[in-house]
């Protein structure tokens, strides 16, 4: 069967009449420059799912059988003594587990167990190279609670206390994807990078049952009090960036904890209640990362009205006029699932003096959500920025 992938306005879509199952592609595809993915197993995987597109259960099969696949190479090369060669196929299985499990719902059995395997693959992949250095830690969080994080040290700097960059991910993220979107492009700016499975993702709500919230702040406030401990980095040159649904909790971190010296929105977000409303009244049929009921499950409740009250403090007028720190905000020209509106209003908002706006119309960056479609130049930008401002 010949799969027939076009370009749709500004990206390339795989599945064109597919938006969730085709951006999700790109997310899976926007790690290879990492060694996240290899175009060639995603095509596999594409070419078989052609049978049936749509179908969820179809999807959550093929993902994890390559990432099987994958997983029991990384064994027989890492007992043969071929690090390297291991570690490899151990970081591509990791992402392919998780891409298999974004549109499972219920989390059932075969969901967590996936999600293991792509948290365990992770972990050997890190113990087997030498670069970049990646340390898993744990982030202590309201009693005895911890978040779930990876530490990576700043490169190309003789700063014994090099700045630091706590790096989130969004709505449906994971601590793994941003590590490999962006990590490198900001430790090799001499940056270090403390990167959360902050609440409501990954680990997190997986494992440790900490929900998403409204006031992020609390989560932000957290990673500072960890790295202030720390005696390998500058806790007092610190910034918060985060993408997607970040684009909230990234400027609603930076106006609420002043300890925090600059903020990056990779993505904007100005009225989460509002973008949920209308997707809800449009029965799900606008553009959606992922299945409706993760809002439900990510919030830990039942009912889509309950997840609305919750949702209440998603706003971020009244909030951001409080932020001083310098502040950037990116967005694609062709974001699907957040209007340029939003990025604007969020703009005019910010209260900081030192604030810049960029637009990615996908020929210099990418222009769809987050900017997956092309990412490469746009994390380069941030780390330049950061760079600048945080002395790196």
């Amino acid at each position: 069967m010949v799969v027939k992938a076009i370009r749709n306005k500004t990206w390339f879509a795989y599945f064109p009449n597919d938006y969730r199952w085709s951006y999700n592609i790109v997310i899976a595809m926007a790690a290879a420059s990492a060694g996240g993915s290899d175009i060639g197993e995603i095509d596999q995987i594409c070419r078989r799912l052609a049978r049936n597109v749509g179908n969820d259960t179809l999807w959550f099969r093929e993902w994890t059988r390559m990432a099987d696949r994958l997983r029991k190479s990384a064994i027989a090369e890492e007992r043969r003594g071929h690090r390297l060669s291991a570690a490899a196929f151990y970081k591509r299985a990791s992402n392919y587990y998780q891409v298999g499990d974004r549109f499972r719902f219920p989390k059932d059995k075969k969901a967590m167990d996936a999600y293991r395997k792509s948290i365990d693959c992770f972990k050997r992949f890190a113990r087997l190279i030498d670069r970049p250095r990646i340390e898993p830690v744990d982030i202590p969080f309201e009693g005895k609670k911890k978040l779930a994080a990876y530490f990576v040290p700043a490169e190309n700097t003789r700063k014994a206390k090099p700045p630091v960059a706590v790096l989130y991910n969004g709505f449906d993220g994971t601590k793994e994807m941003s590590l490999a979107w962006a990590a490198d492009a900001l430790t090799r700016r001499g940056v270090s990078c403390l990167v959360v499975d902050s609440p409501g993702v990954g680990e997190s709500i997986r494992f440790r049952k900490i929900y998403l919230r409204h006031d992020y702040e609390v989560a932000g406030a957290a990673a500072l009090d960890y790295l202030e401990k720390r005696r390998d980095v500058n806790a007092k040159r610190a910034a918060i960036v985060a993408p997607s649904l970040g684009g909230y909790y990234a400027p609603r971190t930076a106006s609420m904890e002043p300890r925090f010296k600059a903020c990056v929105a990779w993505g904007a977000i100005w009225d989460y209640h509002a973008t949920w409303s209308r997707r809800i009244k449009a029965a799900f049929r606008s553009q959606l990362p992922v299945p409706g009921h993760h809002l439900t499950w990510s919030f830990n409740v039942k009912t889509l009205d309950e997840a609305l009250q919750k949702l209440e403090g998603f706003r971020l007028d009244g909030v951001v006029q409080k932020m001083r720190c310098p502040f950037l905000l990116i967005h694609g020209s062709d974001d699907q699932q957040i209007p340029m509106k939003d990025a604007r209003a969020l703009f005019r908002a910010v209260g900081s003096k030192d604030k810049t706006f960029k637009v990615f119309d996908g020929t210099d960056g990418g222009a769809q959500h987050c900017h997956l479609d092309y990412i490469s130049p746009v994390v380069h930008f941030m780390g330049d920025w950061l760079q600048e401002k945080l002395g790196g």
